[in-house]
């Protein structure tokens, strides 16, 4: 063979080689960047893109207090905690939890804490239950409107939702810790 075929042919094989090389490291490359960029999004996740709403609705209530309910599932891998929530509708709102007290009679508080929505679960809020406690209406809730909220979680992330108000006349749980609230608790939330 003449020496221009055969550096020709060196020159081909080495290319083949070196072409060979470089698309291996770009694979791997691409597939790191990939694994990184979906770290990346995972780490960026919020507590908040974990969870969705449905069945949300609010009491009827002309005056002093009301609830919001409804169910929260979470589709991530961890536990997801609300911390608090607000409403133009209140201007003061408590994640409460119905418990039975000393007398046997079921009573209202604030949870410690805040709400747990277990990985891959739901947290359902509903009278006699969890709740989001409306306490100090800015303006009489009627059936057919509508209440905005925005729950915050332990990351600090938020949530927005809106929910209808409803009628609703049941779960009469006095308010633990003070008797004037107890009196308004009787709107039946």
């Amino acid at each position: 063979m003449n020496t221009r075929i055969k550096n020709t042919l060196r020159l081909t094989v080495l290319f083949a080689v070196g072409s060979l090389a470089l698309a291996g490291c770009a694979t791997g490359s691409t597939a790191d960047g990939a694994a990184a960029e979906g770290g990346a999004e995972q780490a960026s996740q919020t507590e908040a893109d974990a969870i969705d709403i449905s069945d949300a609705w609010v009491k009827a209530a002309d005056e002093g207090m009301s609830a919001a309910f409804g169910e929260l599932p979470n589709s991530s891998d961890q536990d997801v905690t609300v911390v608090s929530a607000t409403s133009e509708a209140s201007t003061m709102l408590e994640l409460h939890e119905t418990v039975e007290n000393e007398a046997g009679e079921m009573t209202m508080r604030q949870i410690d804490g805040g709400f747990v929505i277990p990985a891959n679960g739901a947290l359902t809020l509903e009278p006699g239950a969890d709740h989001i406690m409306l306490m100090d209406l800015t303006e009489p809730l009627e059936a057919g409107a509508e209440v905005t909220f925005t729950l915050t979680f332990s990351d600090d992330s938020t949530f927005e939702f809106t929910a209808p108000v409803k009628d609703y006349s049941g779960a009469n749980e006095s308010y633990e810790g003070d008797a004037d609230m107890d009196a308004d608790m009787d709107m039946g939330h």
